[in-house]
């Protein structure tokens, strides 16, 4: 009887499996990569030999695709850090500002959403909180996909709109603010005690748009881990036992952090630095009035087309700040 291969052995940890697939996969893109460089090479040839201007716009269409594909792939080497791999939990809190703010949160949240759709990636909504008029007061949402966290951890930090407020009756220009935490998803069961003492356990009915057992029962869950201040939330799942192991693993991870990095600026560096919501502490600032512009403050990278950025078009920015964390090291 024949040995069962590598994919089918059952006693392979989901882990090693993805990674031999991330590992398949960039090999196949190198390999793609060379072969349509070798293409556009007998292209050119083929334009000379036989004097064929009009084959030039084939050509140039050809040679921008392949920069753009070979400079997604040089990106994604410098995903190398420990939790780059992982799926990504990002959380929206608006801040001071009450329905502005929040509007500005929902705002954010579509544009990770449109961002992750184009990547191929999928979104799980883990909490959710209604702002009060329009908008969102906070949203906890995972972001499944390779090498997510390794891309968004670029957006942790507090993100700054100016614009004419639609909610303000005299059209006067506003200012609201909204902070991202950004953390891996470690899916490993982790090596973290945790003692039952330290949790308060509280329940509450779900929130937002779900399946039919929204609002009919208390299956979401928060648990706050009292000596740290630790507090994570769930209430995607259908019951109160799956949010309650999906919160656990939220907390044990971010307990895992916590531990493995005491000085403060690893620990910055993994989970992004904690800041008021307010003036002087922006990363990022979306201005769209009285000019548009979109300008990331740690790297200086700039849009002028507001729009193709808020409906998702923020590589630049991911790649922009991954070029420069390289070298900042």
């Amino acid at each position: 009887m024949e040995a069962p291969g590598f994919w089918d052995d059952p006693d392979r940890s989901n882990k090693q499996v993805r990674e031999l697939r991330q590992l398949k996969d960039a090999v196949e893109k190198c390999n793609d990569l060379k072969s349509r460089y070798e293409d556009i090479e007998t292209l050119i040839e083929m334009g000379y030999e036989a004097d064929e201007p009009e084959m030039i716009p084939e050509i140039r269409e050809e040679f921008d695709s392949f920069i753009a594909d070979f400079e997604e792939l040089r990106i994604s080497t410098l995903l190398s850090e420990e939790y780059d791999k992982c799926n990504a939990i990002l959380k929206l809190n608006a801040g001071a500002g009450g329905t502005e703010s929040c509007d500005w949160a929902g705002m954010l949240y579509r544009m990770y959403t449109r961002w992750a759709e184009r990547k191929g990636f999928t979104i799980d909504v883990l909490d959710f909180l209604d702002g009060d008029e329009a908008g969102i007061k906070s949203i906890t949402f995972q972001v499944n996909g390779e090498n997510a966290y390794g891309y968004l951890k670029s957006e942790k930090g507090v993100h700054r709109l100016v614009r004419i407020s639609p909610f303000n009756a005299q059209g006067k220009r506003q200012t609201s603010f909204v902070s991202l935490d950004v953390m891996p998803d470690i899916e490993e069961d982790l090596d973290v005690e945790i003692n039952e003492d330290d949790l308060r356990i509280d329940t509450y009915r779900s929130s937002g748009a779900g399946g039919q057992h929204i609002n009919k029962t208390s299956s979401a869950v928060r648990i706050t881990h009292i000596p740290t201040g630790t507090v994570v939330q769930c209430q995607n799942e259908r019951s109160q036992f799956q949010n309650k192991d999906k919160a656990m693993q939220m907390l044990k991870a971010k307990l895992f952090l916590l531990k493995q990095e005491e000085n403060a600026e690893k620990l910055s560096d993994i989970r992004g630095e904690v800041k008021e919501i307010g003036w002087g502490n922006q990363i990022r600032s979306y201005v769209m009035q009285p000019y548009k512009m979109v300008k990331d403050h740690r790297t200086d990278f700039e849009s002028g087309n507001v729009d193709a950025v808020m409906d998702g078009s923020i590589d630049g920015f991911i790649n922009a700040y991954l070029k420069w964390k390289s070298t900042a090291r």
